[in-house]
């Protein structure tokens, strides 16, 4: 466990800092939540390298720079009520959980999920609501949300989760374009979504957020 902490410490020194999240709150929740607990054991040794890792053959627990610096340019606050879509094992909702009022953790695959579940519960993480269902569908019923954070790749966001993001409310998002990658920041002001450039980063597109292209003869 000892080893671990120091882990999590060389991971917020060299890895999150540098990327200049400075956000109290979340180096406490990284710092805090043991990312070892969140990945099958057979990838817990690769817990804290700069890389995403492998959860599924489509899965990833993004890589702690990217997740970091979502959660940055989110400015998550102690009263929102915030969506993350793709939770996998569960390690982004506890870390959000630290943060925000309350976490909507959206998983679609079931042996994930019922990780999650279990994970969660075992770290206390008792204002995270796990829903099964689609990525691409969120959770509606438990909306709207302050913030929506998506764990993995899009090429499209659908309209069904744009609706889900309060007016004046923030959605991070990984682009996958071509072969590089954008995080970008989606603001919602009178109903429409614009968006900022963030910063660059790499995920596999998740299930669902392919871009859908149409032949014409």
């Amino acid at each position: 466990m000892a080893d671990d902490a120091k882990r999590r410490r060389m991971m917020v020194d060299t890895q999150i800092r540098p990327a200049d999240v400075t956000k109290f709150p979340i180096i406490a929740a990284m710092l805090k939540v043991p990312r070892e607990a969140f990945l099958p054991s057979d990838r817990a040794a690769a817990a804290y390298i700069s890389e995403n890792v492998p959860l599924t053959q489509d899965r990833v627990l993004l890589e702690p720079r990217t997740f970091a610096k979502m959660l940055d340019m989110l400015s998550i606050t102690g009263e929102m009520l915030v969506l993350d879509i793709g939770c996998g094992y569960g390690y982004s909702a506890a870390v959000i959980a630290q943060i925000a009022e309350a976490v909507v953790a959206v998983e679609s695959d079931d042996s994930l999920a019922d990780e999650a579940e279990t994970l969660l519960s075992e770290h206390h993480a008792d204002n995270v609501v796990l829903h099964r269902g689609p990525l691409t569908d969120g959770a509606p019923e438990h909306g709207p949300y302050d913030a929506i954070l998506v764990e993995g790749a899009v090429e499209d966001v659908p309209d069904t989760l744009l609706a889900q993001l309060k007016d004046g409310g923030r959605i991070a998002c990984l682009f996958q374009e071509g072969r590089l990658g954008v995080v970008r920041i989606g603001y919602k002001l009178d109903g429409h979504v614009s968006w900022r450039f963030g910063f660059n980063a790499g995920a596999p597109v998740l299930p669902g957020f392919e871009k859908h292209t149409s032949f014409a003869l």
